[in-house]
C-alpha cells in the first residue's frame, strides 16, 4: 500500500486510464511537428516533457481539490481544453496563410504556446484526480505512470508528425502547416462534444 491506507490501482487500470488521457497530447503532438515539418531533439523532448510534466500534475492537483470543487470544474474543463486548443490552431492557420514564405513559423515547443497546448491536453486529467480522490486511491502511482506513457508518446508523436510533416511539406507547402493548426481545432470540437452535457 502507499500513502498510509490507500491502496494502490491495479496496474492494467492505471495503464488504460493513462492512455485515454495521453491520446489528446499524442494528437497534438502529431499536428505540432507536421507544422513544423523537421523537429529537432530538443524540441521533441521540450514538448515530451511539459505533455508528461502536465499530464502528471493534473490529477495530483485534482486528487488534491478532492471532491470539493469537482461539479464547478466537471462544467468547465472541456470549454476551457476547447478554447485553447481552438485559439492555437486558428491562429497557427492564420500564420500559415500570412505569413511571408521566407519567414520562420512560430515554434509551438517553446514559450506560451507550449503551456498553453500543455494546459490544454492534461486539464481533463484533473477531474481524473478527482474520481481518484473519491475512490480514496494513492495518487503517486496513477500519476507517474500517466505522466510517463503521455511523454513516451509524445515523442512518438512527435517524430511521426515530422516525418509526415517533411514529406508532405515538400509537395505542398502551407497547406501542411493549415492542417496541423486545422487539426487542433478538431481535437478541440471533439473534447467540446465528447463532455456535451
Amino acid at each position: 500500500k502507499q500513502g498510509g491506507n490507500r491502496p494502490i490501482m491495479a496496474p492494467f487500470t492505471v495503464i488504460g486510464i493513462a492512455l485515454g488521457l495521453a491520446m489528446d497530447a499524442f494528437a497534438v503532438s502529431i499536428a505540432s511537428s507536421i507544422a513544423v515539418g523537421a523537429v529537432s531533439r530538443r524540441q521533441v523532448f521540450r514538448m515530451a516533457f511539459h505533455f508528461g510534466l502536465f499530464q502528471a500534475l493534473m490529477p495530483a492537483i485534482g486528487w488534491f481539490l478532492g471532491s470539493t470543487v469537482r461539479t464547478w470544474i466537471a462544467a468547465w474543463d472541456h470549454w476551457a481544453a476547447f478554447g485553447l486548443l481552438a485559439a492555437i490552431g486558428l491562429k497557427a492557420v492564420y500564420e500559415a496563410l500570412t505569413r511571408d514564405p521566407e519567414t520562420e513559423m512560430a515554434d509551438p515547443t517553446r514559450g506560451m504556446r507550449l503551456i498553453a497546448l500543455s494546459l490544454a491536453t492534461s486539464i481533463d486529467a484533473m477531474a481524473v484526480g478527482f474520481s481518484l480522490a473519491a475512490l480514496d486511491v494513492a495518487i503517486l502511482y496513477p500519476a507517474l505512470v500517466i505522466g510517463l506513457i503521455t511523454a513516451g508518446l509524445s515523442v512518438v508523436g512527435m517524430l511521426f508528425g515530422a516525418r509526415l510533416g517533411a514529406q508532405m511539406g515538400a509537395q505542398v507547402g502551407t497547406r501542411v502547416e493549415v492542417a496541423g493548426g486545422v487539426l487542433l481545432v478538431i481535437i478541440g470540437v471533439r473534447i467540446l462534444i465528447e463532455n456535451w452535457t
